[in-house]
């Protein structure tokens, strides 16, 4: 049996012997910095953030691969589902349906609106684009963060992905809405074309503000819980469901604006401008200003239509009704929509428009360099 105090020493193979002691080689250092000796050799920091210019180079570069994994996402959702892709149109038909019942039947939110179906059903399509792109964006840092680990890439190609799903899913939309735009009486005309610059921006808002919420959710899970909760707010004060300028006169006008200018209500009116000839025709400021019409709209709570005759003056010769009007005796019956457009304008085109440029592209700068400064911090806790 071997001498207890002779272990560790080797002799020869398989026999332990005091003696020489086996040392390892200290480790061989380099005289120059590593930070020089890296350079010297053309190696890079893994993960290190790039530069602005490069990190957007390098989005373009896999703006293919990023199309295609939004479209191969966006079919593979309802692949479980009977009715596979048709959720797609059937999910913000069905929200449509309830909100209908509950505000434009309980609450008689239609006030003030022609086709208040198409109205509605347009409000509820582009501002589910908005919450769906938001909501996906806070979590898709921590839900893809094996992949992440695995593999480099600009990390934003995610949030902007999943946009990208968002989008296609609010075109398919748009093939079920134009349709209730036609039967709903609402004309075919030149104002359609609107739509694209609308939804360009809409898409460039959207991106951005994805870009932020998943920067701050891939850090901090309490924001994807937040961010539903703001959102479902949201919904109710950007006039999804009724127009902004029907609200009771108790809200001062600087409140009007507040709730007409933020983003999801901005593109949302917008895409009715493009779509609806009565809404562009019965907006505020559209004709010009009668107190006594104003004042009866805004008193007038009895349903779709107004009888105008005693004190008030006839229509304005040229007036257009879309719906038409029927004369008892020496009273008119007309839509109560038409008599808003007498009333002074709060919002214009024009600052719907300023808003949705300053949105979109404030948003969208704003989220890439909010994003792309964190670039090296994703996936690593």
């Amino acid at each position: 049996m071997e001498n207890s105090g002779r272990r560790g020493q080797l002799s020869a193979p398989g026999r332990l012997e005091s003696g020489a002691v086996v040392v390892p080689e200290a480790p061989r250092v380099p005289d120059q910095p590593l930070g020089e000796l890296a350079a010297q050799h053309g190696l890079k920091l893994s993960g290190a953030r790039p530069s602005l210019s490069a990190y957007l180079a390098m989005l373009w570069q896999r703006r293919h691969f990023i199309i295609g994994y939004a479209t191969a996402r966006n079919v593979s959702m309802y692949t479980e589902a009977k009715l596979g892709q048709l959720w797609q149109v059937l999910t913000p038909l069905l929200n449509a349906g309830v909100y209908y019942l509950i505000f434009g039947i309980l609450f008689e939110a239609s006030r003030g609106v022609q086709h208040y179906p198409a109205f509605l059903l347009a409000g509820v399509f582009v501002f589910a684009f908005t919450e769906r792109s938001i909501v996906t964006g806070s979590n898709v840092m921590r839900a893809n963060l094996q992949l992440i680990r695995a593999l480099y890439f600009p990390r934003a190609a995610l949030p902007l992905a999943y946009v990208i799903v968002e989008l296609q899913q609010m075109l398919v939309g748009f093939i079920v809405l134009i349709p209730v735009m036609l039967v709903s009486g609402e004309p075919l005309t030149v104002y359609w074309f609107l739509l694209l610059p609308v939804v360009l921006l809409q898409t460039a808002f959207n991106i951005g503000a994805a870009l932020i919420v998943a920067r701050l959710g891939g850090s901090l899970a309490d924001v994807s819980e937040l961010i539903p909760f703001i959102l479902r707010i949201t919904r109710y004060f950007c006039g999804v469901m009724y127009m902004v300028t029907t609200l009771p006169a108790a809200v001062p006008n600087w409140g009007i604006k507040l709730l007409s200018l933020n983003p999801p209500a901005v593109y949302i009116s917008l895409v009715r401008v493009a779509l609806m000839t009565t809404y562009r025709q019965n907006s505020p400021g559209n004709q010009p200003y009668s107190a006594a019409y104003c004042s009866l709209f805004h008193k007038d709570t009895g349903g779709s239509s107004v009888v105008l005759g005693g004190n008030y003056l006839p229509l304005p010769t040229g007036t257009k009704v879309v719906d038409g009007y029927t004369v008892i005796g020496h009273h008119q019956v007309v839509p109560n929509a038409i008599l808003q457009a007498y009333c002074h304008a709060v919002i214009t085109n024009n600052d719907l428009w300023l808003a949705a440029v300053g949105w979109g592209l404030g948003f969208f700068v704003l989220g890439v360099i909010f994003f792309w400064q964190a670039e090296s911090k994703y996936g690593r806790g």
